[in-house]
């Protein structure tokens, strides 16, 4: 309501609401189109669906409303509301957006030479959410990514969990609001070969490669111990280090460790470290997982799998093999897969679950494996992962079944709003097209930029 002062006559006041209630009207009739389009429930029809939390639906029904998923069930059980949006996708197939718990996508580049630790490096000051790649991603129905530095130091810096809805600053894609106060994604580190490098200042050996990171967490720990201090007398406050900052958050468990590890020996000590300084850890690649799955069991650890299906790369990950997943799942390890993209195309992030199914794992945790198992790991279950009501309207329409090679990514849609459509033939060369479609348009925004 309006304020009223006693200087002020009663045909002010009723001039005075008239026009604000004249202004309210005409904002309200401007905005009308793009409120409907915002409101208006959408449901899609007659598929098999997968919410991954619960079995298979035939003749199912999924509805979604204002960004979120808000009905699912059989067709005869689900309610369509009053004016939505109908999709008729009887014969196809209706999923949760996949979740890559590793991906290089957005060109993201964090660490330099100086040193083989940077924990105060954040990717997401690096990525380019304008980067073309990210369409590769919609076409392949990602929809939720963990980007991350690269594998060449041991602590390559912070990640960054984003959603991949439509922006131009990386602030429209996080799943933070604050970001530099906010805990916006894990911790990279990595072990082996990569990050041992032959040079000072880096390691050379895995027993230095430990030793170093140990030496890390030591220092943080009493920095910490100093922060406390400072709490209880000011003069005493350490200066602010922005270095061993996120290393306190990953000791009290507010940052997750993604940890690239292939051989078992570096596996357990991945495990060891955790274990030493109490932090929460997702053991990524995992090669030699076969061979120790009851030890990563035993630690309550998870694991993100790739698949390297061809000869070449590096020795540590001579012995990886496609039953990792299978092992991991009689273990009662939670397992999920990664593209790790660029090495594996988004596109082709099916293959690694269908593989996977192949050499004996369930095709129940195959597709959890993609969807809600990488959604724990980055601990956005709560929002991402299945098609749960309350939980974002993250779909996608499969033509057929997820572990068919005939089987195409027709539509992906990201909190209730369609962000690829193969039917659309500047989105179909996404799909299909080869690295010409994406040179071509970075090239653009080069020329563009000049």
């Amino acid at each position: 309501m309006l304020p009223i002062c006693p200087q002020i006559s009663s045909t002010m006041i009723n001039n005075r609401l008239s026009g604000y209630w004249m202004f309210i009207l005409l904002m309200l009739i401007g905005q009308a189109p793009q409120l409907y389009a915002q409101e208006k429930p959408i449901a899609f029809t007659g598929a098999r669906i997968y919410p991954i939390s619960a079995p298979a639906i035939d003749n199912g029904v999924v509805v979604m409303h204002q960004g979120k998923i808000t009905a699912i069930g059989p067709v005869q059980q689900v309610k369509i509301p009053e004016g939505a949006t109908v999709h008729d996708v009887k014969g196809k197939v209706v999923m949760p957006g996949l979740v890559d718990t590793h991906s290089h996508l957005g060109q993201p580049w964090s660490g330099d030479a100086s040193t083989p630790l940077h924990p105060d490096n954040r990717v997401l000051d690096a990525v380019n959410v304008g980067s073309d790649d990210l369409n590769r991603a919609l076409a392949g129905g990602l929809t939720t990514l963990n980007i991350m530095s690269g594998s060449g130091h041991l602590m390559s810096g912070q990640t960054v969990y984003i959603k991949l809805r439509e922006g131009k600053i990386i602030n429209d894609l996080v799943f933070c609001e604050d970001l530099n106060n906010d805990v916006c994604g894990g911790m990279k580190m990595a072990n082996g070969t990569n990050s041992m490098r032959s040079k000072p200042p880096f390691p050379g050996s895995r027993a230095k490669s430990a030793a170093l990171v140990r030496s890390l967490f030591v220092e943080a720990q009493n920095y910490r111990q100093k922060l406390d201090q400072g709490k209880k007398d000011p003069e005493k406050m350490p200066a602010r280090n922005i270095r061993l900052e996120p290393i306190i958050e990953i000791m009290e468990g507010k940052r997750v460790v993604h940890f690239h590890t292939h051989r078992h020996d570096d596996v357990m000590t991945a495990i060891r470290l955790s274990q030493e300084f109490g932090f929460k850890v997702v053991l990524h690649h995992v090669s030699e997982a076969w061979k120790i799955a009851d030890e990563i069991a035993k630690a309550k650890v998870s694991c993100s799998l790739i698949l390297v299906d061809a000869p070449g790369g590096k020795l540590e990950a001579v012995d990886i093999h496609p039953k990792n997943g299978k092992a991991l799942e009689q273990a009662g390890v939670l397992t999920a897969f990664h593209t790790d993209d660029h090495i594996t195309d988004s596109r082709l992030f099916f293959r690694m679950a269908a593989i996977a199914v192949r050499e004996g794992m369930s095709r129940e945790k195959a597709l959890e494996a993609l969807t809600l198992a990488g959604a724990k790991m980055m601990e956005l279950d709560h929002r991402v992962g299945s098609l749960d009501p309350g939980k974002d309207a993250d779909i996608i329409v499969l033509s057929g079944d997820p572990f068919s090679v005939y089987t195409h990514v027709e539509q992906t849609w990201v909190e209730g709003k369609l962000r690829f459509d193969r039917s659309r033939p500047e989105d179909k060369a996404y799909s299909v097209g080869g690295y010409q479609v994406y040179k071509e348009q970075t090239h653009h925004e080069l020329h563009e930029g000049n």
